[in-house]
């Protein structure tokens, strides 16, 4: 029998055995996502207040996407992910003011590794050594950002209540980055950079131990995998991509204050990501750009103002009572969310 024939035998096998790759609905839309953040600026030409805005969403889905890491992939409740996003945006400012620099090559890579050193201190504390319960990781994660929010505001050399303003703009060369098209393509650059390799990590060898992590730490841990320094690594990267939103961020709005690194905006990311649907990546994209949209359209009206953060209160009961996979989980299955590792190989065996 030829090449040919075998092949066509195979496929035919298949066929009366019913055996149907499923329709993938997240790379679907991924490609929408994409193609709207590309089609956005030109349609939004003629009203810089909207390219603002999705500036402003491309920014904080990057601190969306990094508490998915910790919680979506890893099990990792965390309530305090703003404060690796509000101190990396404090740093720059000061290093802008104080020091004159703001170059696109040293500013945004210190952000980030301040974004890591942070988290990675952090996770000394409340991961290693012992066998925290989300609780205690939430609780403890909430406690260091409403600390560090509580330190920065009666700390006059960073502006106190007050902030800091007036930042330096982001420069690459002589080049200065201001609100509009350009700094929303830097910022869609970053985010595509940073959820590529986001998608490459959960997809790699050890995306399959931070699923199992998720699904089963427990079998982990008795198999011999260091889960807690596994934790660790995830929690640190999630650091890093949330140090270089709050730098694009500082620079985009040309203010950091103490909220920005206060359980209030923590909480929003949680909102982002649980919204859209966690364990997706692309989820918490979907999620900030609802959150923001709406709160561009209802929260500047009088009498929804002093109700919004209880509105938002609601959105986060709502989603965990009804539909605790989000937005996405309408459209994508839980099998593709979590992963099917071992199906692939059973039929595989079957067909053999």
């Amino acid at each position: 029998m030829s090449a040919q024939q075998s092949v066509a035998c195979d496929r035919s096998s298949s066929k009366r055995g019913g055996v149907r790759r499923p329709l993938r609905m997240l790379p679907l839309i991924e490609l929408a996502v994409l193609v709207i953040m590309v089609a956005a600026p030109v349609a939004l030409n003629e009203r810089p207040q909207l390219i603002t805005l999705i500036t402003n969403i491309a920014i904080l889905s990057l601190l969306a996407i990094s508490f998915d890491l910790c919680w979506g992939f890893s099990g990792i409740m965390t309530f305090g992910q703003a404060l690796f996003f509000g101190v990396p945006g404090y740093v720059i400012a000061l290093v802008g003011r104080d020091l004159g620099l703001s170059q696109f090559w040293l500013t945004l890579p210190l952000a980030m590794i301040t974004g890591l050193l942070l988290a990675f201190v952090v996770a000394l504390f409340l991961l290693l050594g012992r066998r925290p319960t989300p609780i205690f990781i939430a609780l403890g994660t909430l406690t260091g950002s409403y600390a560090a929010e509580r330190l920065v505001s009666g700390w006059q050399y960073v502006g106190a209540g007050n902030g800091l303003s007036a930042i330096k703009l982001l420069q690459m060369g002589s080049y200065e980055f201001v609100e509009g098209t350009a700094f929303y393509s830097l910022a869609c650059v970053i985010l595509l950079a940073t959820y590529l390799a986001a998608r490459a990590l959960v997809r790699s060898q050890l995306g399959l131990v931070l699923a199992g992590m998720r699904q089963n730490e427990e079998r982990l841990d008795f198999l011999g995998y260091r889960v807690q320094v596994f934790k660790v690594l995830v929690f640190s990267f999630a650091g890093m991509i949330s140090g270089i939103a709050g730098a694009l961020y500082s620079y985009h709005q040309g203010f950091i204050g103490p909220g920005n690194m206060g359980p209030g905006l923590s909480t929003q990311a949680v909102i982002y990501c649980l919204l859209g649907g966690s364990g997706t990546l692309i989820g918490p994209v979907v999620g900030t750009a609802v959150i923001e949209i709406l709160t561009y359209e209802l929260a500047d009206i009088d009498s929804i103002r002093q109700f919004w953060p209880v509105f938002l209160g609601l959105v986060l009961l709502s989603i965990i009572l009804f539909q605790p996979s989000g937005i996405l989980g309408i459209a994508v299955s839980t099998r593709e969310r979590i992963g099917s590792y071992g199906l692939r190989r059973k039929s595989a065996r079957q067909q053999g």
